[in-house]
């Protein structure tokens, strides 16, 4: 591994003067699973790391009338951990649950996983179906954009020399509402998926008919998807296979997958569909109150 500095900032602003005084050659490290390796392997040569797991502002974890504020640098055992995630925001615990073993969960953040922006992550869909907006700090003061927005091709995304991620805001979850996240992947576990769904909806009171639904795909084009057009299709509408099959095709409509070691373009547009209908069918069952047979991580 090359040669590079070292600070410990104890404040945000602390931290942007340095991101902008190294004008891009510096990188924030909060879990760094993902930063050590590639430093490692030469991916990536920062000439200076900036600790900033330890800012207050990027470990924040609370929900209240406004919603629910999640840090950047908040490691996903906590998240998984948190009783308010487990009840409302079930796709980020869905997700938190998958990234890496153990020890990875004790260290890697969704904040992190977000801006190494991977097509393939496992919590980018989760956040995107549950509506999350990043809050992004830098020398020009601070700026929100939609967590869908904030991907702009493999390994990159939104953020300027200087800029750092704070945290993600996701709205206060209405009454009837449920979410889940899944992916396909070769093993049982600890590996990259071929397709990952999160999706997020609100029933009636009477649990029969969608009010609103969000759905959001990865490792199916060079960034994770928002499918709002599969979404809308189903306002509106019963909870029912012709539903849910119909926004399935429209989500296989807009994927744009490769080819590669881990599946074929062809199987990842099929599972696409297979996949949406059945985390659908999971979020409906949440949002109804009832169990799903699925076990977190597997």
């Amino acid at each position: 591994m090359h040669a590079f500095d070292y600070q410990a900032p104890t404040t945000v602003a602390d931290a942007i003067q340095l991101m902008a005084k190294h004008n891009g050659t510096a990188r924030p490290l909060a879990g760094g699973t993902d930063l050590i390796d590639q430093m490692r392997v030469g991916r990536l040569t920062p000439e200076l790391l900036i600790d900033v797991k330890k800012l207050k502002e990027l470990n924040v974890l609370s929900a209240g009338p406004d919603g629910l504020h999640l840090g950047a640098a908040v490691p996903c055992y906590r998240i998984y951990g948190d009783e308010t995630v487990n009840s409302q925001y079930t796709a980020l615990a869905d997700s938190c649950h998958i990234i890496g073993g153990i020890q990875i969960q004790s260290r890697a953040s969704m904040g992190g996983n977000l801006c190494n922006s991977g097509p393939a992550a496992d919590s980018t869909p989760s956040m995107i179906a549950l509506d999350g907006v990043c809050v992004i700090a830098g020398p020009d003061g601070t700026r929100e954009v939609p967590v869908e927005a904030f991907c702009t091709g493999p390994g990159q995304n939104v953020l300027k020399p200087g800029e750092l991620l704070v945290e993600v805001r996701f709205p206060p979850r209405p009454a009837h509402s449920g979410s889940h996240y899944r992916r396909m992947i070769p093993r049982n576990e600890m590996d990259i998926a071929v397709v990952g769904v999160g999706a997020s909806v609100v029933l009636d009171q009477g649990g029969q008919n969608f009010v609103s639904a969000r759905i959001s795909l990865g490792a199916v084009a060079p960034t994770p998807l928002f499918a709002q057009a599969a979404g809308d299709l189903l306002a509106g509408q019963s909870v029912s296979d012709a539903s849910l099959d119909k926004a399935a095709a429209a989500a296989r409509e807009i994927v744009s997958p490769i080819t590669d070691m881990r599946g074929t373009r062809e199987y990842r547009i099929h599972v696409t569909g297979v996949l949406v209908k059945r985390v659908l069918q999971a979020a409906v069952a949440r949002a109804r109150g009832e169990e799903i047979d699925y076990r977190r991580g597997h």
